[in-house]
């Protein structure tokens, strides 16, 4: 068998359009067709139907499309493990992220390296935002998903896979809560929530700023080690809470509402790994996180 011919066949018996088939093989139509009469040749009867307005499997071909599939992609499944093993994409890669960035992107591109690198264990590991980079540099984890920017000389920072709008949490009972949207300018007249204190500076003057665009002053009070600390003190009505969107994906409480924030660049989500340890397990991650995140 031809594989050429297999694949055009089953490329066919998804878009049931010649033109588009070659398309997406980079084929003249022409092609295509001399492709699938040399297969229907091998096999002995037509494996299609074919009108001026329609292509359509015959029964033959229904037959054909699951049992060449499954095979097809058997035989694809172990060329690229062989792939990945002598690119050295075998073991175990350890994944972390901060909390608020859990789910999609990540969950994505997970699924996809245990797909296409089935020798490659993978495994996914929550960090704190105390403490982000320990885990990397204790050899904990291998490779983090954590906010911009990262000014980490040992660091290496790849691709952005996310790009989140900013929010102001602030209590149900605030004046702002009744608002539609917040500008940073009026944040002046709140204090507004710090971060804890072990939280990297780079982290912590990009997501909660020491000034306004304008160059206003911003009250800022340090505090909340997890999230579920920081809701608290927003609930209570203490601070306002310039955070980005994704966190309100992933958690709740019943005090706290948030509000669109402008005036802000939006946070975004990045891998980074230790620039020293850096391995085919994690390129090959890195590469596919950001080609679905182009997707």
């Amino acid at each position: 068998m031809d594989l050429t011919e297999i694949e055009t066949f089953l490329i066919l018996s998804e878009e049931l359009h010649f033109g588009r088939t070659a398309e997406r093989l980079h084929l003249s139509q022409s092609r295509v067709s001399q492709l699938i009469r040399t297969l229907e040749h091998r096999i002995g009867a037509p494996l299609f139907t074919r009108t001026s307005r329609r292509v359509a499997l015959t029964p033959l071909g229904e037959h054909a499309r699951r049992g060449l599939g499954a095979a097809y992609e058997g035989l694809r499944a172990s060329f690229e493990e062989a792939c990945a093993t002598a690119r050295g994409v075998v073991g175990t890669l350890r994944v972390g992220f901060l909390g608020c960035l859990g789910g999609p992107p990540l969950a994505d591109a997970v699924s996809a390296f245990g797909k296409r690198h089935p020798a490659c264990e993978l495994s996914v590991h929550e960090v704190t935002w105390t403490d982000p980079y320990g885990p990397l540099r204790e050899g904990q984890i291998d490779v983090l998903l954590t906010l911009l920017p990262v000014d980490e000389p040992d660091l290496r920072v790849g691709p952005v896979l996310a790009s989140h709008e900013r929010v102001l949490a602030v209590g149900t009972e605030h004046p702002l809560a009744g608002r539609t949207g917040v500008d940073v300018e009026e944040l002046v007249d709140w204090p507004l929530l710090d971060g804890p204190t072990e939280l990297p500076e780079a982290t912590r003057l990009d997501l909660f700023p020491a000034f306004t665009p304008l160059g206003r002053p911003l009250s800022r009070r340090s505090g909340g080690r997890t999230y579920q600390e920081a809701f608290h003190r927003v609930a209570a009505g203490e601070l306002v809470w310039a955070t980005h969107a994704s966190l309100f994906r992933l958690y709740r409480h019943p005090g706290v509402t948030h509000r669109p924030l402008t005036g802000l660049a939006p946070a975004n989500a990045a891998l980074v790994w230790p620039s020293a340890g850096e391995n085919a397990k994690i390129r090959a991650f890195s590469a596919l996180a950001a080609q679905l995140a182009d997707d």
